[in-house]
C-alpha cells in the first residue's frame, strides 16, 4: 500500500517539478564556433546574448546586433505575410502550398526553436502546409526538393548492419519514432523513399500539438524497393531502384529494425505510418503486444472517425445509447476503413455487452461493391465485416453505392476510398431520401483530390440540414438566410498526438484498445450541445494543445486502470493512479515542450 507519507512527498517533488520547469534549463553541448550555428537543435540566429557568443566562440561569427526571439518571430512572419500578399492573384495553387512549404523548411532547417514557436503560434494556418494536404505534394516532389537529410534511412541493403546504424542518430534519448516504408501514401499509392515527408510532418504535428521535445523524434523511412516504375526510371530518385519485398524477407527486415530501435531506446513509442494494407494489419498483429506502438492508418484513423460517429449521434438528437442502432455505409476496404469498423464494433459491444449482432447495423463496400460472405477470396480481415446475403430485401454481394443507400437508407455514409467523387450527386441525394433527420456524410479521404465529395457539393444535393466532415480543408458553405454548413475537418490530428503523449507519460508498455477508446471518446465529448446542434463535431485546431492534453490524460488514465503503466520519469504508476482527473491534466500539460531559447554551456 503506498503510503500518505509517500504521497506528500511526491506532491512536494511535483511542486518542486512544476516551479523549476517555469525558468528554462540550461542546455549542456560538446559544440562551439560555427558548429552550433549549422545545428538547428541548438542555433539561436542572432538571438544569441554577448555573454554567450564570448564563450562559445561565437564572437564574429555573426553580425553584432542582437534581435531577441519575439524580434526575430515577428521578422519571419512578417516576410510570410509578404509571400502571401505575392502569391494571393497565383491560379496554381500547388505552386504557392510548396512555396509556403519551402519557407518553413529553411527555417526548420536553420532553427528548430523559432520553427516550432512559429508553428504553434500559428498552427491553424501553418497545420495544411506542413501535414495534409501540402505533405502529399511534397512526396510527390521530394528528389527535387530535398536539400539536406531529417531523420534517418534504412534500407534492403542495410541488413545485418541496422543494430550498429542505430548509434549513429545524435540523439542519446528518443522518445517517438514514426516510421513508413512508402508503400501507401495518403491516397497516391506506392511513393518509395519519397514517403519520408509523412513521418517528418507528422512529427512535426506531435511536436506542435503535444509538446515533445524536437530533440527525442525520429521519422524514420524504412525503404524496401518501390513498384512504381516512374519512380525507379526517375534519374532523380533517391531511393533503393528494385521491386519492394515480400514474404518473410520483408519481415526480418522490419524485424531487424524494431530490434535495432528496442536495443537502443527500449521506452520509445514506435508509429506505423501509410503501410500498405496487408502489411498494415500484419505488423500491428506481430508487435502489438511485444512493445508500445500503434499504426495511425488503423487506430488513429479510427478513432477519429468514432469520436465524429458519436458526436453525429448527439447532432441527430438521439442519445449515445443509441449509437448501435445507427445504419452506417463503409466505402472502402483498405487499412483505415477496416479500422473504423473494427473500433466502431468495440464501441458497440461495450454499449451493448452483444458481440454476436455488434456489426450488423455496418455495411462494408469495396471497389467490387458490397461485401456478402457470398465473396470468394475475401480478405481475412474484412470477413467479420461481411453480410449475410439476406439481411435486408433485394441485397446481393457486390451491389453498387448507389443501390445500397437506396436499400439500406443509412444515418451515416463514411468514405476512405481514396477514391475523388465517388459521392456524386446521385449518391447524395439518395441519401438525402434515407429518412434519417440529420444523414451524416464522412469524405474522408486524402488529399484534397482523393475526397469523395466536396463541401458544396454534400450541402448541395443531400440537403442543408446534413453533418458533414472531411479528411481535408473545405471552407465552411453559405446556405443562405445567414445559415452555415459548417465543415467538419476529421483529420486524425486531433488524436494521435494524444494518443502518443498519454502513452509516454503513463510509460505504457503496450497500447491497448480500451486506451485508445478512451481517447476518443474523450474527443467525442469535447464539443458542446450548442456546437453539436450546429453540427460541429470537432474543435477548432487552434485548441490543439488543449485537446491533446485532455486526450492525453484518458489515455493515461486508461492505461492505469489496465495496469499497462509503468511510470514516468520520476512519476511512479502509484503516483499516477492517485491523481484525479484534473490532476492528470494538469499533470500532461506540464510535461509539454514549448520552444524558448535556453542557456547554452559547453560541457568542457
Amino acid at each position: 500500500m503506498w503510503s500518505l507519507t509517500k504521497f506528500v512527498a511526491s506532491r512536494l517533488s511535483r511542486s518542486r517539478r512544476f516551479f523549476s520547469s517555469v525558468i528554462p534549463r540550461p542546455c549542456i553541448i560538446q559544440k562551439r564556433g560555427a558548429d552550433i550555428l549549422h545545428d538547428p537543435w541548438i542555433n539561436k540566429d542572432t538571438g544569441f546574448p554577448l555573454t554567450e557568443r564570448n564563450r562559445l566562440g561565437l564572437r564574429g561569427l555573426l553580425p553584432p546586433r542582437v534581435i531577441s526571439f519575439e524580434q526575430q518571430y515577428a521578422r519571419f512572419m512578417e516576410s510570410y505575410r509578404s509571400l502571401e500578399k505575392n502569391t494571393v492573384s497565383e491560379s496554381d495553387t500547388s505552386h504557392v502550398a510548396l512555396a509556403k512549404w519551402r519557407i518553413l523548411n529553411r527555417l526548420h532547417d536553420r532553427n528548430e526553436t523559432l520553427y516550432f514557436r512559429v508553428l504553434i503560434d500559428n498552427i491553424k494556418d501553418f497545420a495544411p502546409i506542413i501535414y495534409t494536404p501540402t505533405v502529399g505534394l511534397v512526396c510527390q516532389n521530394y528528389s527535387g526538393l530535398f536539400r539536406r537529410p531529417r531523420g534517418m534511412y534504412f534500407s534492403a541493403k542495410d541488413k545485418g548492419e541496422m543494430m550498429s546504424m542505430i548509434y549513429n542518430w545524435p540523439a542519446q534519448m528518443v522518445d517517438m519514432i514514426v516510421l513508413t516504408d512508402g508503400s501507401r501514401i495518403l491516397g497516391l499509392g506506392d511513393l518509395g523513399v519519397h514517403g519520408i515527408g509523412i513521418p517528418i510532418g507528422k512529427l512535426d504535428m506531435y511536436v506542435a500539438a503535444a509538446g515533445l521535445n524536437p530533440q527525442r523524434i525520429l521519422p524514420v523511412m524504412l525503404d524496401v524497393g518501390t513498384n512504381n516504375l516512374k519512380l525507379i526510371e526517375d534519374p532523380l530518385y533517391l531511393g533503393l531502384r528494385q521491386p519492394r519485398l515480400e514474404g518473410e524477407e520483408y519481415l526480418s527486415t522490419i524485424d531487424e529494425f524494431i530490434e535495432a530501435v528496442l536495443t537502443r531506446w527500449p521506452k520509445a513509442i514506435v508509429q506505423f505510418e501509410d503501410f500498405q494494407m496487408k502489411w498494415a494489419f500484419e505488423t500491428l498483429k506481430r508487435y502489438r503486444e511485444r512493445f508500445c506502438m500503434f499504426n495511425d492508418d488503423i487506430q488513429g484513423t479510427a478513432g477519429v472517425a468514432l469520436a465524429g460517429l458519436l458526436g453525429t449521434v448527439r447532432a441527430q438528437g438521439r442519445s449515445l445509447d443509441d449509437f448501435p442502432n445507427q445504419k452506417i455505409v463503409v466505402v472502402g476496404a483498405g487499412s483505415a476503413g477496416l479500422g473504423v469498423l473494427s473500433m466502431a464494433v468495440q464501441a458497440v459491444v461495450r454499449m451493448t455487452g452483444n458481440a454476436e449482432t455488434a456489426a450488423q447495423k455496418f455495411f462494408l463496400l469495396d471497389k467490387d461493391g458490397l461485401i456478402t460472405k457470398e465473396r470468394k477470396n475475401l480478405d481475412p480481415a474484412a470477413v467479420p465485416f461481411a453480410k449475410d446475403p439476406g439481411l435486408i430485401a433485394g441485397l446481393r454481394d457486390g451491389d453498387s453505392l448507389l443501390e445500397v443507400v437506396k436499400k439500406v437508407k443509412p444515418d451515416v455514409l463514411l468514405g476512405l476510398s481514396g477514391v475523388g467523387g465517388l459521392f456524386n450527386e446521385e449518391v447524395l441525394k439518395a441519401l438525402r431520401e434515407s429518412g434519417s433527420n440529420r444523414p451524416a456524410i464522412f469524405a474522408m479521404s486524402n488529399p484534397t483530390m482523393n475526397a469523395e465529395c466536396t463541401a458544396v457539393e454534400a450541402f448541395k444535393h443531400a440537403g442543408e440540414n446534413i453533418v458533414f466532415a472531411s479528411g481535408s480543408p473545405f471552407e465552411n458553405v453559405q446556405l443562405g438566410n445567414g445559415k452555415v454548413g459548417y465543415v467538419n475537418q476529421a483529420n486524425n490530428m486531433y488524436l494521435f498526438p494524444g494518443i502518443g503523449l498519454g502513452a509516454l507519460l503513463s510509460g505504457a508498455c503496450i497500447i491497448t484498445d480500451d486506451m485508445l477508446q478512451a481517447a476518443a471518446e474523450c474527443l467525442a465529448s469535447y464539443m458542446t450541445d450548442q456546437d453539436i446542434e450546429k453540427g460541429i463535431l470537432y474543435p477548432s485546431i487552434n485548441s490543439i494543445r488543449d485537446i491533446t492534453a485532455k486526450v492525453g490524460a484518458s489515455v493515461v488514465r486508461a492505461a492505469v486502470a489496465e495496469e499497462v503503466a509503468e511510470g514516468y520519469g520520476k512519476v511512479d504508476p502509484e503516483e499516477l493512479a492517485y491523481m484525479s482527473k484534473e490532476e492528470t491534466v494538469e499533470y500532461v500539460r506540464r510535461n509539454m515542450w514549448y520552444p524558448n531559447y535556453s542557456p547554452l554551456v559547453q560541457k568542457k
